[in-house]
């Protein structure tokens, strides 16, 4: 049941990215209402789903390939729904719905049936870890969507256009600004879901680090973006801190992905399988 909602919130973000990015070209209001309204709706059947698939499994929906992509492309669409309302940004939505489909499609590609959650991870720890992972997760993913946004922006003042795209975007300042904010947090968060990965692999596991593919690239993506935070504190603004933060969310998908398909480990497919 939970894979036909999928099926419906993958469709609704591929339309919603359509009208918002013929909006975004073509300033029309009513495909940018329409795309705001699809992205609502797909994130009303995507909780369903959701909830569903937490009913069947009896556990938060979290510990496989398909649960963590289908949960991620869910919370890209709640910090962008959240945004818009918060901030007016709208208009970002020609990012965030197609990270938000690429997400959700991928896990309906990457679907797996309800499997008994491992006793190792039955235990308070296992959602203290998972909640910031994957808000963190989200965060930088909104993250990484402004500063693509950042490097159109700046394309279209380079080329001297003064197109309606340029006036639909928001100011370079602003998009930097959100950049570094949203870096931040979730930055903030990933570290806070490395610690407590930690307690939890030392729980479960008895160790606290074991060199697992997972726990490396996540270093490596912590330290990426601990760079990015500290050469902004040294100065560093526009294109060399939005080119970073791509590379950085480049390295968490490769990793995530490169995790559960070709190094597994004990966090692959299913933690502790």
């Amino acid at each position: 049941m939970d894979l036909s909602f999928l099926v419906v919130a993958a469709t609704l973000y591929f339309l919603a990215t359509g009208g918002f990015v013929v909006h975004l070209l073509f300033s029309s209001d009513r495909l940018h209402r329409g795309g705001s309204f699809l992205l609502a709706s797909g994130f009303t059947v995507h909780t369903l789903a959701l909830l569903v698939r937490a009913f069947e499994a009896g556990y938060l929906p979290v510990t496989s390939f398909h649960e963590g992509l289908s949960l991620v492309g869910w919370l890209v669409v709640g910090a962008q729904l959240l945004l818009e309302r918060r901030s007016g940004l709208g208009v970002l939505g020609a990012f965030v719905a197609p990270l938000a489909f690429l997400f959700t499609f991928s896990s309906y590609v990457f679907y797996s049936g309800v499997e008994e959650l491992p006793e190792s991870l039955k235990n308070a720890w296992l959602p203290v870890h998972i909640a910031p992972a994957f808000l963190g997760y989200a965060i930088l993913g909104v993250a990484f969507c402004l500063s693509l946004a950042y490097l159109l922006q700046e394309n279209q003042l380079k080329a001297k256009r003064r197109s309606g795209l340029f006036r639909r975007l928001p100011s370079l300042e602003r998009l930097d600004e959100l950049n570094h904010r949203f870096v931040t947090w979730g930055f903030a968060l990933f570290t806070l879901a490395i610690v407590t990965g930690a307690v939890l692999a030392k729980t479960a596991w008895g160790a606290f680090w074991s060199w697992e593919p997972v726990e490396v690239w996540s270093a490596v993506t912590w330290l990426l973006y601990a760079v990015l935070l500290q050469m902004r504190s040294a100065g560093w603004r526009g294109r060399r801190a939005a080119t970073l933060t791509i590379v950085g969310f480049a390295v968490l998908v490769v990793s995530f992905f490169g995790m559960n398909l070709v190094f597994p480990g004990r966090h692959g497919g299913r933690f502790g399988s």
